[in-house]
């Protein structure tokens, strides 16, 4: 579990350097005018790379359930309320299909530009790599409102702790 804001920004630039990286790979693999391969590619990327950024934030299921029963409530709650599809879930590959559906506009668009000469596969390459950059970004700031909220909720909880409780008459 993240204990510090100081931490938990480390962890956030760490998250965006991993989604650049997966986006320039999306990148390459659209480029290359083979139908279906930037798809495949797209999948496997999103299967590797949605559990790792769930795993810097502690949101694995896994990590989850490790939580003592008070933190497992607020780190549940903070997902609810930030409303995240893929924070504390197991990413299976239907999930991301999912994900990629919503995105279908971008997706229907760069199979059908990589077949212009030249053009259409720069345009393709952009397509996946700005598509992988939003849902991996997108990802990491709903991992970070919740682990931020998370963060909050313990602080406030501390502070109840040790101010001593005032009487007023």
């Amino acid at each position: 579990m993240i204990e510090s804001l100081e931490e938990l920004e480390k962890v956030k630039k760490s998250c965006y350097s991993m989604v650049t990286k997966s986006s320039t790979l999306s990148a390459g693999a659209a480029v290359i005018p083979i139908p279906g391969l930037d798809l495949g590619s797209d999948v496997t990327l999103l299967l590797r790379l949605i559990p790792k950024i769930n795993d810097k934030f502690g949101l694995t299921p896994e990590q989850i359930e490790n939580l003592d029963t008070e933190s497992k409530i607020m780190v549940m709650t903070a997902i609810s309320n930030v409303g995240s599809k893929m924070a504390g879930k197991y990413i299976t590959k239907k999930l991301v299909l999912s994900l990629l559906q919503k995105m279908g506009v971008k997706m229907v668009a760069k199979g059908t530009t990589k077949f212009v000469p030249f053009i259409g596969s720069a345009v393709a390459g952009g397509i996946s790599f700005t598509s992988m950059k939003y849902i991996g970004n997108r990802h990491i700031e709903d991992c970070y409102q919740i682990a931020l909220a998370t963060l909050e909720e313990k602080r406030l909880e501390q502070e109840i702790v040790i101010e001593p409780e005032t009487e007023q008459h």
